[in-house]
């Protein structure tokens, strides 16, 4: 795992600097592609990690206690859990191969001892409950030790069970399966803060699920065209307001991003906000349209303020602005003249995600080494 961007350690004052934490798993060339991570996400807390690779598993990393003779230091991710959360499919309808790969996770607030995360692949979204096990029952009255029914008329005393420390074991389990609902792949998947609903986007369209109902869910944006020829912009990205659980907003391909109120009507398929950045007329070339797509879409946790990654720059919108960015940050400028090779490899077609830190003082993104 590797990423850069606005922040990592503290360098003195305000000030942050990027510095080498640790490494997990092998570190080799010959990296099997299953192994390669497709998606991460932190707990609300910080303390899990969550990882989804290409083969469908998730790896849930812990971070440790802080070590007392350097109370500066910060804990490292220790694995805490591994499971399969998808398997590979094969839609027979369409002939098509559904990968294992995750594209997305989302944790759920923890509202228990338990915890809950949202994983997705392509076309199925799975709710999973990670537990904790540390005591085992003793001393049933109808199973010996070993789990074997006893003889009933051999029971001549009542016994109560009894709880016995165990090793801790930490067990996931599949809560809900969301399937049967995108025709196209599964982009984003965010969780409202009315915490019983939850959206996920394809290419052209937006549900919104309840987290109890798995049979149905209600389409919310529909971009496709009558003829799919006329089709000039796809949705990259979507997500739900912190606070206001009626307000969501979606990017598109075309760089720009609409806020919907879902109380004006059911169907939002008019935008109540619209933002775009004026495009200027003298750095347009070949690749503008492609660079421009949009790739992630944030909010601030203060939900003031929303960020979004193209693939040279992240900017930073007022929602009470929506002619320009406050902030414009760019992050892959050196590869402004390479764009022709990148576009020969499909590299200008890497998405990158972007993030804000738990102040909302500085935004952190994913991008290229410079090596």
């Amino acid at each position: 795992m590797a990423g850069a961007g606005g922040g990592g350690c503290p360098a003195g004052g305000n000030d942050l600097q990027w510095c080498f934490s640790q490494v997990k798993g092998a570190v080799d060339e010959d990296v099997a592609e299953a192994d390669v991570i497709s998606t991460v996400e932190f707990s609300h807390s910080g303390d899990l990690l969550a990882t989804g690779d290409k083969g469908g598993r998730v790896v849930i990393f812990q971070r440790e206690q802080e070590n007392k003779s350097r109370p500066h230091s910060r804990g490292e991710y220790n694995v805490y859990s591994t499971f399969q959360s998808h398997e590979p499919e094969f839609d027979y309808l369409k002939s098509l191969e559904i990968e294992e790969k995750i594209n997305k996770i989302r944790w759920l607030p923890q509202q228990g001892a338990a915890r809950f995360l949202l994983s997705t692949n392509d076309k199925t979204i799975k709710l999973w409950k990670i537990s904790e096990r540390d005591k085992r029952a003793e001393g049933y009255n109808l199973k010996d030790e070993d789990g074997r029914l006893r003889d009933p008329l051999r029971i001549t005393a009542l016994r109560v069970p009894i709880l016995k420390p165990m090793d801790l074991m930490v067990e996931a389990s599949p809560r809900r399966i969301f399937a049967n609902a995108h025709t196209y792949h599964i982009n984003s998947i965010s969780v409202n803060s009315d915490h019983e609903t939850y959206l996920s986007a394809d290419d052209l369209r937006i549900n919104l699920w309840h987290l109890e109902i798995t049979d149905r869910s209600f389409n919310i944006v529909d971009i496709k065209p009558a003829n799919m020829e006329e089709l000039t912009e796809v949705i990259t990205a979507a997500e739900f307001h912190p606070h206001q659980c009626n307000v969501l907003v979606y990017s598109s391909s075309k760089g720009t991003i609409r806020l919907c109120d879902m109380r004006s009507s059911a169907l939002c398929d008019r935008h109540s906000k619209f933002f775009e950045e004026p495009e200027d007329p003298s750095s347009r070339s070949f690749f503008s349209e492609i660079i421009s797509s949009v790739s992630d879409v944030k909010f601030s946790h203060s939900g003031r303020y929303m960020m979004t990654r193209d693939y040279l720059s992240v900017k930073v919108w007022d929602l009470n602005m929506e002619s320009r960015p406050v902030e414009t940050h760019q992050v892959h400028e050196y590869l402004r003249s390479k764009l022709c090779s990148l576009y020969e490899n499909d590299c200008i077609f890497d998405k990158f995600e972007c993030c804000w830190n738990g102040s909302d003082r500085m935004v952190e993104r994913v991008q290229y080494f410079k090596l």
